[in-house]
């Protein structure tokens, strides 16, 4: 095997089992503010790392080029709609929970 393939395949696995370790996060978070920030963080890393493993088996060529747009846009997207959510439940008064209500 060539060394860009096991590097690639590293970056691939780490991308998957961080979504996957986010998805553990995201049940064990107490209410929907955290539950979003944990989501918006994990899914924009773990799309960034798969993205760039298969940017990097690749190879310069037209394909990788279109995965580079496609992370761009998740880069731009992701945080973005994480805001817009966010201020959405604000405005719907949902209220985070604090150190007060968890006692």
């Amino acid at each position: 095997m060539d060394v860009l393939n096991i590097v690639s395949g590293v970056f691939i696995i780490v991308g998957s089992l961080s979504i996957i370790v986010g998805l553990l996060g995201v049940y064990r978070m107490p209410d929907f503010f955290t539950r979003l920030h944990a989501a918006s963080i994990i899914d924009t890393l773990g799309a960034m790392l798969i993205l760039f493993g298969l940017i990097m088996h690749q190879g310069l060529s037209m394909i990788s080029l279109k995965l580079f747009l496609i992370l761009v846009f998740i880069l731009i997207t992701t945080p973005t709609a994480a805001h817009a959510l966010a201020k959405s439940a604000l405005h719907g008064n949902l209220k985070p929970v604090t150190d007060d209500d968890c006692s």
